[in-house]
Formats: structure tokens, C-alpha cells, sequence
């Protein structure tokens, strides 16, 4: 989804308009995430992890604005800006010191227009001949040329001086904004994220945006669809998903630069992508354009202006253009007021909501196709539709909801967020990739939106290539195929995008050399290519391996056990075939690879032994036939793709670049520090600070103070950082002083009080003559007296002396030396008052005549023999208690 366009609307009633939608959205989402989402940081397992590691995020990179989406505990937020707002202009401005990207490029990009870079998602992996490029170009204030290989540069003046740059270098821009929002709202490094792409994107331009991450420092875990992301978001809230009927949803994407359709059908605890279908040039930006078009025909017959002519009135005739549709959404009619538009004239405009929908009207037919082209490809009629789920800042245009309700019958509903369902479900799918979160099972099977075929030359003599389809369209993501290929020496095999009306979709992807390789026999080689296509989309040639029969002399026993080593060592021997791992679907293509085999391969492994059947009971030499397995070089080009050495170099300058800007930022950090401090110090030195300096110091301060405010703004206006550091240092040397008095005398009084209390409280512990401290020797007391003594005459002397000086003059009885006194005074005093009371000694009985036993009478003998026994009874008693627990039976002969 390309999430630009503005969610701040200028009239009252437009608030009104979309407040519903957003409240029942933000409802529902609430909602979910108490009952279904189970969300939560794994922390017994991650304690030990860093946190790096910790960041789970989501992008969704829009054609005009960008949304950043983090996973925390127990649900999705979307991260503000460095100006609290959760959308982010995909804007680079390059100026003469360095980039404003983000909000500051927008901000900056009505003064820099040329210098102003946005819609870079239009330019990436694109060719420069491409004719829907060319048409973007030309509403371009920018300047595009043709690179060297055929794909577009742009130049802009940066450093002064003029700069080229990819499409990748600029998407790697704001993707390294994008990042720092992530990490300024987490307070930690992002690394792990996930990546909102188009469903139209191809191999190469999916290449393109992992290029762009590489270069801005994050590892996207997954590249995902743009109209998965927005299933996912809606489907793992639902608690009434069907078990076994399917529940169809229609979800329908008008972006502010494309139309993506798609077709999901859900079931309990997944989701089934069942059909894509798209229009890369039909978006709110085609309505801008149609009221552009139309002002300008207008104001140059009736003001004599040609804004065509003038690249700062055509931004700004833009931006009144997307302001006027978004007033159209909510009411019949609406103005248009810019002043001083072009050589000072001020012009005014009004439309009628008729006449847009007029002069829309080539926007709207197409409206249709996408919806038309998803429902057929999935099968399905409007009336197996369930639910019908509008998103994108353009379908709020009053006609395209029109025609979406008209084709499907139904009311589109918008339970969902418009412009941040794609940034949320970027987030989720990234907690769902990620060790770091735990989240509720729901399944995503997505398809792959083109279909891919693998294309080779027989042999060396004929010249007519073969295919086969290797990747259909829908083939689930991601998956592994495997070819087998009978040759004698090396060959490419060509990756095809095949069976596409898309006509700007390019044929070839790129190109694999195998070999060199020499097989043992001196015949063709057996040779078996897998080919993947991973999670992100893209397709490449993944491993060549020849495999060669060699016979092995094994000398067998007479007995007919295989000893169980030898088992173990042949089954570890064998390798992993990649494509088990988890997640990925492994299968043979049914077409042939090769007339010499016959007939492709099926998706089984091959068999590491073939054992030759022998007579067990006479011993004999069998033979063993084994299969070797010899890796093959696999050369990969890849056509219009960013080579090693190149991603590194603009790693490289990428690194530098934002250094520049860190630099630049401190230096203005600085700068704007000297400019608060003259205008704080001049209006405080004639009210807090006036009785804190001499009349003549004020004086010199005033003219110091006004000497670096003209400074400022004449030779000090362009400096380095050194520079203001050291003229800051100049002024705190003046006013330092009487700032430090001011403090002082503000800060005297608590300590004062702090010290006294000090004082007094130890001198009527140690004179009390409370019971608790008698245990406290005499002479400890008296040492307590005397500290509090020494402590209050020096400060009753240092008071004095500080009540004889004006506030002008610096003290002596200093607010650190207070403090100082009073710490060492506790230190002194709370040990020996806070001595704790010794233990009583425990008094020892005399000890007890013992009678003889002949002086006892038989009562008091049997009274002994009695007491005698009584711990023996208890014991007896016990145990017998633990027999009726075990028998619950109670001992007869027990009276």
C-alpha cells in the first residue's frame, strides 16, 4: 500500500467524516488484543540476549509517507516522529551542508524544490525507458538522467557540488530515518524488521529494497506484500474465523500511487491468499494530478501565469490540489485561495464535486479492472464474497467507494486503520519470524504473484533454447525445486518471468553459469540444480551438484549382520538436503530438464547406496555402487542488481554521508546554545540577577552580550562546532560568576536548615536521658556533644562572615561546604548513637538435689514411670496414626 497522502483534513466536517471509521477501527483493534492476542516478550528465555535482539518492527514504505510500526508487550503500536506524528514524508532534501530527510526534508523541500527528492518507490528498479517512468518523470521537479546501465540517476547539489545517486542509495536514506524513529521511541538498536513491499514489485526491484536495508543497517526478516500485511492485521484479531467453511474478504488498497486488489479466505488460525490483481498507476495521486491540471489551464487564462514554468508554484499548486480533494471527500463543493502563487499574483479557484468527478472520470473507469481481474483469478463470485475491506488513503474519493459498492454488490466496510493496516501487520509478521515474542499460531499461505521458468540451450550446436515453468503463479512462498541436467561441459540456464500481461515486467532475471565440472567417466554428467524461491520473492539458482555412480570393494563376513556402526556411519554420512528445513516446500517440476533424461526427476532424494544382493552364508567380495556427490561453481548475474563491491561502496558513503549530518546537527546544537544563552543572560541581568553584579560589570556584560549576538548573525553565521564551543566558554566566563552567586544564595538556606537540624538532633540524643541510649558509655555521648559544638561554632563564624558581604561579592560560606560539614557530622555521630543494645547474658539454675529411688512412694514411681514413658507414647501414637492413614482400619485391641 503506498500510505501517502495527509491524515490531518482543514475542515471540521472533515474530521466528522473519518472519525467513525477510526473509532470503530481503534475499537476493534482494542479489543482484539485483550481477547485474542497473546503478545508478550518471552523474557525467561531472552534474559541473556542482547538487546538488539529485542527489537521486533515493521515498515510500511508508502510512495508519499512512511508509517513504523513496533510490537510490544501485548500488542502493535505505531512510533511517533521527531514532530509526534505517526506518518513520515518519503522525502530526501539534499542542501549545501547536509540531508534533511523525513519531516525536515518536507519542510525544507518548498524552498529546495530541485534539490528535493520523494516517489522514490517510482524509481526503483525501473528502467529509464520504462514509458510509466518517463510519464513520472515529467511532473518531476528534479532532474532524472539515463545511467550507464540503462537505469536512472539522480542529480541533485550537495556539499556544493553536483551528486548522483541510485534510486536504492535514496530508498537506503529513508529507511536510515525510519530506523532512528524505531530506535529513538525503543531506546534500542533495530536490526530485525520487516519490509511492506508491493505486490507488483519484481525480482529486481524486491532486490532493490534489500539492497536499500543492507545499506541503511537492518536485516529484514521478510519482505512482505503489502495486501498480506493488511490480512494479517485483520485476520488474527477475528475470534469467529470459520473451521471448516472459508470466510472470502475482499481487500481493496487505493494508495496515493497504485491500486492492489486481493482475495483472502480465512479459516481458523490462518489465512489463504487466493488471488492478486493491481494497477501500479491508479492511485489519490492521479486525482491530484487531474485538479493540477485542470488549475493550470484555468489560472494561466485567467492570471496569464504558466505554473509549469515555476517549480516552487508547481509544489505548492500540488499540495492546494491534495488539500481541495480531501475537502471534495466530505462536501459538494469546495475553494481554492494561494497567495502570491507566481510573480506576486494571488489566485483564487472553486470546484464543484460534479466537475472532479468530470474530469476524473479517465481515473475512474480503470477503477474497475483490478476488481474484476482478483475475483476471476480467484474463482470465486461477489456472492461468496463475505466482506468487502477498503484501505489506502485514496479510497476515500467519494466516486471510487461508488464503483467498489456497485461491482460487489455489498457496502465496503473500514473497520480497519487506512493508513497504518500495512505497518501493523509488518510488525506482526516480524514478531512471528522473530525467537523474541511469543504470538498467537495463525498461519499465512501466501502465493507468489508471477511465474517463473528456467530456460536453457540444449547443447553447444543448437541454438533453441528450452523452459520450464519451475515457479507457477500462486506457488506457495517459499519453496525449492530440483532439475536434473545431463552435460558434458559448462552452461547458463536463464531465470524468466513468463505467461504476464504486465508489459512492464522484464522478461529475463538473471543468469547462472555451472561449471566448470569433469565427470570421471568421460560421458555427460548427471548434474542436479536446485533452484529456490525464498521469503522475500526472489528467485535464484541456489546449488549445482553432480552426482557420479563409483563401484566400492566391501568385504562381508559370513554372517548376515550388518554391524550396527557401520549403518550409523552410512546414514550420517548422507547429507541434509537443504530444502527440509522448515518452511520451505520441495518438489520436482513436471516438466523435462533435459530429452537425454526423458523426464525430470521426482522431489525424493536420491538414494545414497544401491547395495548388489549377495549369497550371506559364503564369504565373498560383493561390490558396492555409491553414489558421489561433487559441488559445482555456480556464477550468478543478475540483471540490473547492485554488485558486491558496489553495496559496499555505498555502505561506505552512506556511513560518511550521515556522519555529515551528525556533525552538522551538533554544530547547530551549539550554535543555537550561544544564541539562548545571550538572549537568557540579557534578560535576566536586569531582574533575577541585578543585585548578584556591580553596576560596571553589567556594563561590560551587555556589551560582550550584544558584540556575539552581531557576531552571530554576520561572521558567525556559517562556523564550526569548535567555534561556538569556545565562544560559549567566552560568555560563562562573565557570566558564570554571577550565576554561581545567584545559585548560592538560592541554595544556602535549605543547607543551612539541613546542617542545623543535624546539629540539634544528635546534641538531644547524647543528652536525653532516655532509656534506649543507656547503654551508650558516658564518654561516647560527650564526643557526640562535642562534634555538634565544633560544627555549629564554624558555621555560626562562616555565617557571619557571609552576612557582612554584599550579594555581589562571591561567598564564603559555600552551599558544597555545608553540605560537606553536615555528611561528616552523620558520619560521626549516627555510629555511635545508633550503637545497638549488648544481649543479657543468660542466667545459669542451681543445680537439683537428685533423691534416691528408695525414697520414692510406689504413686510417685508409677507417676515417673509415667512421664518416663510419655515420649515413647507419643511415638507410638504417631506411628500407629500412620497405620490407620494407610489400612483406614482402626486396632481392635485399642481401648
Amino acid at each position: 500500500m503506498d500510505s501517502g497522502g495527509s491524515a490531518v483534513y482543514t475542515l471540521i466536517s472533515m474530521h466528522f467524516h473519518c472519525f467513525s471509521g477510526f473509532v470503530n477501527s481503534w475499537i476493534s483493534f482494542c479489543a482484539g488484543v485483550v481477547r485474542d492476542l497473546d503478545l508478550r516478550t518471552s523474557s525467561d528465555r531472552e534474559d541473556k540476549k542482547d538487546r538488539s535482539e529485542m527489537s521486533v518492527v515493521g515498515f510500511d514504505l508508502g510512495n508519499e509517507s512512511c508509517i513504523v510500526g513496533v510490537a510490544r508487550q501485548r500488542g502493535i503500536d505505531v512510533v511517533l516522529n521527531e514532530e509526534s506524528k505517526r506518518e513520515t514524508p518519503a522525502i530526501v532534501c539534499f542542501g549545501d551542508k547536509q540531508r534533511f530527510i523525513g519531516t525536515a526534508g518536507a519542510a525544507n523541500s518548498t524552498m529546495n524544490p530541485k534539490n528535493s527528492i520523494s516517489q522514490i518507490k517510482r524509481l526503483l528498479g525501473r528502467k529509464f525507458a520504462d514509458p510509466e517512468l518517463q510519464n513520472d518523470i515529467k511532473a518531476f521537479p528534479f532532474r532524472v538522467s539515463e545511467g550507464p546501465d540503462g537505469f536512472p540517476l539522480v542529480h541533485v547539489r550537495y556539499l556544493g557540488e553536483e551528486r548522483s545517486f541510485t534510486p536504492t542509495q535514496l530508498l537506503a536514506m529513508v529507511l536510515s530515518n525510519l530506523k532512528a524513529i524505531a530506535e529513538g521511541n525503543l531506546n534500542s538498536a533495530v536490526i530485525d524488521c520487516c519490509i511492506g513491499i508491493p505486490v507488483y514489485f519484481t525480482d529486481l526491484q524486491r532486490r532493490a529494497v534489500i539492497d536499500a536495508a543492507t545499506i541503511a543497517g537492518l536485516r529484514p526478516l521478510r519482505l512482505f506484500h503489502e495486501t498480506t500485511a493488511t490480512a494479517l492485521a485483520y485476520g488474527i484479531y477475528k475470534t469467529d474465523l470459520p473451521e471448516n467453511d472459508q470466510l472470502n474478504v475482499a481487500f481493496v488498497d487505493v494508495g496515493n500511487a497504485s491500486m492492489q486488489v486481493s482475495i483472502v479466505g480465512y479459516k481458523k488460525g490462518q489465512l489463504k491468499m487466493l488471488s492478486h490483481a493491481y494497477d501500479r498507476s491508479l492511485g489519490g495521486r492521479d486525482f491530484d494530478e487531474a485538479l493540477f491540471k485542470h488549475f493550470a489551464a484555468k489560472f494561466k487564462e485567467e492570471y496569464k501565469i504558466d505554473v509549469y514554468q515555476n517549480a516552487r508554484a508547481c509544489i505548492r499548486l500540488r499540495v492546494a490540489c491534495e488539500k481541495l480533494k480531501k475537502m471534495l471527500s466530505a462536501n459538494p463543493e469546495a475553494p481554492m485561495n494561494i497567495e502570491c502563487l507566481m510573480d506576486e499574483k494571488d489566485v483564487r479557484g472553486f470546484i464543484k464535486r460534479d466537475e472532479f468527478e468530470q474530469i476524473s472520470a479517465p481515473v475512474l473507469e480503470r477503477v474497475k479492472g483490478p476488481l474484476e481481474k482478483a475475483l476471476s483469478e480467484a474463482g470465486l463470485t461477489t456472492e461468496s464474497l463475505h466482506f468487502v475491506e477498503v484501505v489506502g488513503s485514496g479510497s476515500r474519493v467519494p466516486a471510487v467507494m461508488k464503483i467498489i459498492t456497485e461491482f460487489f454488490g455489498k457496502e465496503p466496510r473500514r473497520t480497519m486503520n487506512a493508513s497504518e493496516c500495512v505497518a501493523r501487520g509488518c510488525a506482526l509478521q516480524c514478531a512471528i519470524l522473530s525467537p523474541t515474542f511469543k504470538v498467537r499460531e495463525f498461519q499465512v499461505n501466501e502465493g507468489f504473484p508471477f511465474s517463473v521458468a528456467l530456460s536453457w540451450k540444449p547443447d553447444a550446436q543448437n541454438n533453441e533454447s528450452q523452459q520450464t515453468v519451475v515457479f507457477p503463479k500462486g506457488n506457495p512462498m517459499p519453496s525449492i525445486k530440483a532439475l536434473t541436467f545431463y552435460r558434458s561441459s559448462t552452461f547458463a540456464v536463464d531465470v524468466l518471468n513468463v505467461d504476464t500481461d504486465d508489459l512492464q515486467i522484464t522478461h529475463k532475471i538473471s543468469t547462472y553459469t555451472i561449471g566448470p565440472f569433469q565427470s570421471s567417466k568421460g560421458e555427460k554428467a548427471k548434474l542436479k540444480v536446485k533452484v529456490r524461491l525464498n521469503i522475500h520473492g526472489i528467485v535464484s539458482l541456489e546449488s549445482a551438484t553432480m552426482l557420479e555412480e563409483e563401484e566400492v570393494e566391501v568385504p562381508v563376513s559370513s554372517t548376515s549382520e550388518v554391524p550396527k556402526d557401520a549403518t550409523r556411519m552410512e546414514t550420517d554420512d548422507a547429507p541434509q538436503d537443504p530444502a527440509s528445513s522448515a518452511g520451505d516446500h520441495t518438489q520436482e517440476p513436471k516438466g523435462a530438464a533435459d530429452p537425454a533424461e526423458g523426464a525430470a526427476e521426482n522431489g525424493a532424494q536420491d538414494s545414497e547406496e544401491k547395495t548388489v544382493p549377495m549369497d550371506t552364508d559364503t564369504k565373498v567380495e560383493p561390490s558396492k555402487k555409491k553414489v558421489k556427490k561433487t559441488n559445482v561453481p555456480v556464477a550468478e548475474m543478475v540483471y540490473g542488481a547492485m554488485g558486491t563491491v558496489e553495496l559496499e561502496k555505498a555502505v561506505e558513503k552512506e556511513y560518511e554521508m550521515a556522519l555529515q549530518d551528525r556533525v552538522m546537527e551538533e554544530t547547530k546544537d551549539k550554535k543555537n546554545s550561544v544564541e539562548a544563552y545571550v538572549y537568557d543572560m540579557r534578560n535576566k541581568i536586569h531582574e533575577k540577577y541585578n543585585d548578584f553584579v556591580m553596576l560596571e560589570d553589567i556594563e561590560g556584560l551587555m556589551a560582550k552580550l550584544q558584540e556575539v549576538e552581531d557576531w552571530l548573525y554576520e561572521d558567525g553565521e556559517d562556523e564550526t562546532k569548535g567555534v561556538y564551543v569556545a565562544k560559549l566558554e567566552e560568555l560563562k566566563k562573565l557570566g558564570g560568576p554571577i550565576e554561581m552567586r545567584y545559585k548560592e544564595w538560592t541554595e544556602r538556606g535549605p543547607a543551612l536548615e539541613q546542617l542545623v537540624y543535624c546539629i540539634r538532633s544528635f546534641r538531644e540524643a547524647a543528652l536525653s536521658a532516655d532509656q534506649k541510649f543507656d547503654h551508650i558509655d558516658i564518654s561516647e555521648k560527650q564526643k557526640v556533644v562535642n562534634e555538634c559544638s565544633a560544627a555549629e561554632t564554624w558555621l555560626m563564624e562562616k555565617k557571619q562572615q557571609q552576612d557582612a558581604l554584599p550579594k555581589h561579592a562571591n561567598p564564603v560560606l559555600l552551599v558544597s561546604d555545608i553540605k560537606k560539614k553536615a555528611e561528616a557530622l552523620d558520619r560521626f555521630c549516627k555510629p555511635i548513637m545508633t550503637k545497638p543494645r549488648p544481649a543479657p547474658k543468660p542466667q545459669t539454675p542451681p543445680p537439683a538435689e537428685t533423691p534416691s529411688p528408695e525414697a520414692h512412694t510406689p504413686e510417685q514411681q508409677s507417676n515417673g514411670a509415667d512421664e518416663s514413658a510419655e515420649p515413647a507414647s507419643d511415638g507410638a501414637q504417631d506411628e500407629h496414626a500412620a497405620e490407620q492413614m494407610d489400612t483406614d482400619k482402626d486396632d481392635p485391641s485399642q481401648v
